[in-house]
Order: structure tokens, then C-alpha cells, then sequence
């Protein structure tokens, strides 16, 4: 009996210092169920937080650089009139000067840009090396320490107000890190939730849950133009705190997977029951029986895992589209006369995060659909295929009035979004606990990295295509969105083909047995 009882203080001694502490109040562990929802709810703030402080640099851009010319835009009626009006009717950029050097000046607009460009190429080429090291790591320590020194380096790049930092290298050194840092969070929530969640619901609790990233977008853009007016460095400085103050809650609370905590895996929790004949319950996530410490998967085998790279390539193409969104919509609709108006930069951004709520929306019903349809690859590519025709119809149709406007950018953010969060969360998820592995769990952060990380290089080439494309026109820009929207959706055809085709066998199958049962039925 001794020998039994042995593991309970090691496993205990594991758990995180909160969970403790709530079992002290309670007076008992936690349930499987409670574990499930804290993890739900510390990941989905973690990654807010993320999004919230990566979001701030653009709300910032226009205060950095109030009148770096345009030549794109001279002849814009709303362009040359906010040039003609007097300096303080201006707001912000006369409390901070004239902009602040070294992005005032002719080239400011460039070097912004090349800011950008730098965060998401160390963001995109991080995210490989943050899967593979979290598979090897203790994902709440690692996930804790990315969230700290993101928030530091996002701190630093507003402390350069306070400090009169004029260096243009010392900004770009403080995003590149900054960039590092934010590589870790992805790869690492997806496989904390993973392993929590089995395969049967996680479309739909994916779908819901990644509502974080709109959610952290419009959060960031809220807190960083009402900090403005203090000074654009508290814009950086705060969601930097907040960040941090949420990485400690992460290392107290969050339970990694079932095993750090001693999780009862016996109670009739679906994520964790066993397959059963003609019921939609699925395989366990996580195969317990094994004795065997499992040995993690490393980057080439990870690639090899069938469905990765089309999913990985499919993702290049999507976000390419949603990050260009996500970096010049507000631009293009201030720039666009909308019933013949120009709106102002504050109304334009405003009206630009109905694009993140229509992406909340196309999130929740990607994952729904392709848990009742049980097919990944088809509501993906679908998804994609529809988001041409309202990319064409938004360019199109968007100018004539501003509840058309609204209607199709809601539309649009729909198609463009759900595909999106459907490959970064449950189909990585997926293809992490792949049969190929035989049960080895420990792919999760790896298989999310290469997919996201895949998908984050288009995130950086898109933004900077469309800086070149639109000083010649918007209608290019959008021909483009709708060629690689195209292009995702084809990279899928395989894997949308071998779905149609299970589907038909399990459709053939399913008549054969009932035809089968109605002759025995005849021969009694």
C-alpha cells in the first residue's frame, strides 16, 4: 500500500502554485472539468495579451510620422486638406512635436515599414525554433518567460519617449527582439489546449476560444489611442505591463496536460473516453498506458507528418491575406471615399475592427462545421474560395455607402479569418496527435510551429507587397488577395479530395450493412 500512495506527493509537488492554492480553498483537487476551464481561460487572456501588445505599433504609426509625404496619395482630396490644416488642430503630433525623429522625416513612412517587416521575419523564423524547443521544455515555464521578455521589449520601445531615443537601430533592434520573444506564445497555447481537449469538440471549442486574437486586436487598438494622449510612449509601456502581470498568472495557474496535475482521466469526460462503435466519441488525446518517457519529434519528421505541409502552405497564402488586412485596412478605408466622403484615421479605425468580429464569427463556424462534417480540409479550402468573391465584391461595392461598407467588410473578415483560426488551432492540433505517431504527444508545439510559422512568413511578405502595389492601385492589391486566397484554397485539393472520397466509402459502407441487415430481416 506504501508503494501506491508514493506518487501523490511527487504529483502533487509538480502542480502549479495556484492550482494549490484553490485546492486549499476547496478543500479538495480540482476536477477534470475545472482544469479544462481554467486552461481555456489562462490561454485565451495569455494570447489576448499577445496580440494586444503586438497591435500597438500600428495604432502609433501615425503619431511617430503625422506628414511623411505620400506620393501615392497627393491627389487625395482628404490628403491634401489634413496637410493644410493648422498644427493645433492636429491632435497628438502637437503635444509630441512635429512626429518624432527618425520617423519624421522624409523616409519615415519606409522606415516604419521596415520596422514591421523586421518584427514578422524574427516572429515567423522564431515560431520554428519556439515549437521545437517547447516540445522540449516545460510549456508553462517557457510560455511564462516569453510572455516576461515580450512585455519587456515592449515596454523599451515606448521607454525610447521618456529616454528622447532618436536611434533608428535601437528601435529595430527592441522589435526584433520583441518579434523573438513573441514566437513563443503560439505554438505553446495550442499544445497546452490540445492536451486537454480530444478530437470530437475541438473545432468548436477552438473556434470560440480563438476569438482571443480579434479580441486582443480591438483591445490593443482601444488601449493604445486612449493612452495617446499622454504620450505615445504609455501606449508601449502598459500593454508591456499587462502582458508580464499575465505571464505570472500563467505560471501560477496554468496545468500543462493532465499528468503535472494528477487530473482524474476516469471520469466520463468525452476528451478522454475511449472510441466506441457507432458513437461520435473520439480516441483519447493522449494514450496514458504508455510506461515509456516519449521522445520528442523532431522539425524534418515533424514535416513529414501527412497533411502538414499542404496545411502549412495553404496557411502561407491565408495569412498573407489577413495580415494585410490587419495592417493596412484602416489606411485603405481612410483613403477611400466612402458615398463620396473620406472618413478621419479615428472613424476609419474604428470601422476597421468590424473585420476582427467578422473573423470571430467565421472562427466559431469554421470549427463547428468541420466537427459535424468531420472534415478539415473541405471547410478550409470552401472557406478560402468564398473569400475571393467578397474581397472582389468589398473592393468593388464597399465605396457606394457605409452600411454596404460595414456589411461587406464584416463578410469578408468572415471568409478570410475562418480558415485562418481553423489551420492554427484545431487542425494543428490534429495533425500534433497524427496516428502516425503512435500516440507520442510530444509533436504538439513542434507541428504548431511549422504550420504557423510557415503561415507567418506570408504575414510578413503580404504587408510589404501591398506597401509597393497600392502606390499604383488598391485594385492591384486586391487582385493579389484574391489570387492567393485561390491559391490556398488549390494547395488543399488533395486532401479535400481524399475527404470527398472517405466520405463516399463511408456513405457506401453505411447502405451495404443496412441492405445487408434488411435481407437477414427477409430470410427470417
Amino acid at each position: 500500500m506504501g508503494s501506491l500512495s508514493e506518487p501523490a506527493p511527487q504529483r502533487s509537488s509538480r502542480k502549479p502554485l495556484g492550482i494549490r492554492f484553490l485546492e486549499c480553498i476547496k478543500g479538495r483537487n480540482l476536477s477534470f472539468k475545472n482544469h479544462q476551464a481554467i486552461v481555456l481561460i489562462v490561454t485565451f487572456f495569455a494570447y489576448t495579451s499577445y496580440h494586444a501588445a503586438r497591435k500597438t505599433t500600428s495604432i502609433v504609426k501615425s503619431t511617430l510620422d503625422p506628414q511623411s509625404p505620400d506620393t501615392s496619395l497627393k491627389s487625395l482630396p482628404w490628403r491634401i486638406s489634413y496637410l493644410k490644416e493648422p498644427a493645433e488642430s492636429r491632435k497628438l503630433s502637437w503635444k509630441l512635436g512635429d512626429g518624432w525623429a527618425p520617423f519624421n522625416g522624409s523616409d519615415g513612412t519606409a522606415l516604419l515599414g521596415e520596422l514591421d517587416l523586421a518584427f514578422l521575419s524574427i516572429y515567423a523564423g522564431g515560431m520554428f525554433f519556439s515549437g521545437h524547443l517547447g516540445d522540449r521544455l516545460d510549456l508553462r515555464i517557457f510560455l511564462t518567460v516569453g510572455m516576461v521578455g515580450t512585455g519587456l521589449f515592449t515596454s523599451l520601445y515606448g521607454i525610447g519617449y521618456w529616454g528622447n531615443v532618436h536611434s533608428f537601430y535601437y528601435y529595430l533592434v527592441v522589435q526584433m527582439l520583441a518579434g523573438l520573444f513573441q514566437s513563443t506564445g503560439w505554438p505553446s497555447v495550442v499544445a497546452v489546449v490540445g492536451n486537454w481537449f480530444g478530437k470530437s469538440k475541438r473545432g468548436l471549442i477552438m473556434g470560440i476560444w480563438n476569438a482571443h486574437t480579434s479580441i486582443g486586436n480591438i483591445t490593443g487598438s482601444l488601449v493604445a489611442s486612449a493612452l495617446l494622449t499622454y504620450g505615445w510612449g504609455w501606449s508601449f509601456v502598459v500593454p508591456g505591463l499587462i502582458i508580464a502581470f499575465v505571464g505570472l498568472i500563467v505560471f501560477l495557474f496554468l496545468p500543462v496536460n493532465p499528468e503535472s496535475v494528477g487530473a482524474d482521466t476516469n471520469e466520463e469526460d468525452e476528451t478522454l473516453s475511449p472510441k466506441k462503435i457507432g458513437e461520435g466519441v473520439t480516441e483519447p488525446l493522449l494514450r496514458r498506458e504508455t510506461e515509456i518517457e516519449e521522445k520528442a519529434v523532431g522539425f524534418i519528421e515533424a514535416w513529414k507528418i501527412p497533411g502538414v505541409a499542404p496545411f502549412a502552405l495553404c496557411l502561407f497564402f491565408a495569412k498573407l491575406v489577413a495580415y494585410t488586412f490587419l495592417y493596412w485596412l484602416p489606411f485603405y478605408v481612410s483613403h477611400t471615399a466612402v458615398n463620396g466622403k473620406y472618413l478621419s484615421s479615428e472613424m476609419a479605425g474604428n470601422l476597421s475592427t468590424l473585420f476582427d468580429v467578422g473573423g470571430v464569427l467565421g472562427g466559431i463556424l469554421a470549427g463547428h462545421i468541420s466537427d459535424r462534417l468531420d472534415a478539415r480540409a473541405i471547410t478550409a479550402a470552401s472557406f478560402m474560395y468564398c473569400a475571393i468573391p467578397a474581397l472582389f465584391f468589398y473592393r468593388s461595392y464597399g465605396h457606394l455607402s457605409l452600411a454596404l461598407n460595414i456589411a461587406l467588410m464584416f463578410i469578408t473578415g468572415m471568409f478570410v479569418n475562418g480558415p485562418y483560426a481553423l489551420i492554427t488551432t484545431a487542425v494543428s492540433a490534429d495533425l500534433g496527435t497524427h496516428s502516425s505517431l503512435k500516440g507520442n504527444s510530444r509533436a504538439l508545439a513542434t507541428v504548431t510551429a511549422i504550420i504557423d510559422g510557415t503561415g507567418s512568413v506570408g504575414a510578413a511578405i503580404g504587408p510589404l507587397l501591398t506597401g509597393y502595389i497600392s502606390a499604383t492601385s488598391w485594385t492591384a492589391v486586391f487582385t493579389m488577395l484574391m489570387a492567393a486566397a485561390l491559391i490556398s484554397g488549390l494547395l488543399l485539393t488533395r486532401l479535400v479530395v481524399a475527404e470527398v472520397a472517405a466520405k463516399f466509402a463511408e456513405s457506401g459502407s453505411q447502405s451495404g450493412n443496412q441492405s445487408r441487415s434488411q435481407a437477414g430481416v427477409l430470410d427470417v
